[in-house]
């Protein structure tokens, strides 16, 4: 069985066929799935999704591309809101300069304020990084984030990047990006990343993976990630998807296989 690290099952995408995205995710062999927080206001949307199947977990956090609303989470409010067995994790946080125009601080701050509700619940980050990998890297490293690990959820970067994430004892997770054909310098990564530092998700609904690139994605189409892993590998799918898994548990302390 397969586990989709990181979806957003309260989109609306997903959430209007919950039940329909469910069991095609079943039949496609994935037995568990953690759908992300995006916003302090969707978050009881988000909760209430990991609630209502037991195979089902969520975070708490506030995405970086999440633009300022005049009131940034604070380290005490995000631990409040972890305080819930289905909260397995922190985030998704991290950097995102990409749209970011003018003083970014404001990003770092609310960066690190993640890494501390983390290191204060025990519950590990989901890391998002976009034109800012040098910035995340030496804010998890001055944050000590290496107490709580985590994920590089989505990850293109570099092996350099990578490496550098492993050593702080976080896991590298692959989407449906590695499967694209233009995605030759992230398969070369892929090869690299030993199976037992490595995750597969969906991001879903968005970056579908090929035979479906353009469509709405879904947690059931992490299969197909995976199976690009064991081709680029050359390693059997099963290798992928046992090794995967027992990744997912062993970081995920909070959740319950």
């Amino acid at each position: 069985m397969l586990v989709d690290s990181h979806c957003h099952l309260d989109f609306p995408e997903l959430k209007a066929d919950l039940d329909g995205v469910l069991s095609r995710m079943r039949s496609n062999g994935v037995s568990h799935a953690l759908t992300i927080s995006t916003t302090l206001q969707t978050f009881p949307a988000v909760l209430a999704v990991a609630r209502s199947k037991e195979n089902l977990w969520c975070s708490a956090g506030v995405h970086p591309d999440e633009l300022r609303d005049g009131r940034e989470a604070t380290t005490a409010e995000l631990v409040a809101l972890a305080d819930d067995p289905k909260v397995v994790a922190i985030g998704e946080t991290g950097l995102d300069y990409f749209r970011v125009e003018g003083d970014t601080e404001w990003q770092r701050e609310r960066f690190r304020a993640h890494i501390r509700a983390a290191r204060e619940t025990g519950k590990p980050l989901v890391v998002h990084t976009r034109e800012s990998a040098a910035d995340t890297v030496a804010i998890l490293r001055e944050e000590r984030a290496a107490e709580v690990g985590g994920v590089m959820h989505c990850f293109t970067e570099s092996w350099e990047v990578a490496q550098a994430a492993i050593d702080l004892g976080f896991l590298i997770s692959f989407s449906g990006i590695v499967t694209f054909k233009n995605a030759a310098a992230l398969k070369e990564v892929a090869k690299l990343v030993p199976l037992a530092n490595m995750l597969v998700e969906t991001d879903s609904p968005y970056l579908a993976p090929v035979p479906f690139r353009g469509k709405t994605n879904e947690p059931g189409f992490v299969k197909h990630v995976a199976e690009e892993i064991a081709r680029l590998k050359g390693v059997s799918f099963e290798e992928v998807a046992q090794r995967t898994t027992a990744n997912f548990f062993s970081l995920f302390r909070h959740a319950a296989a």
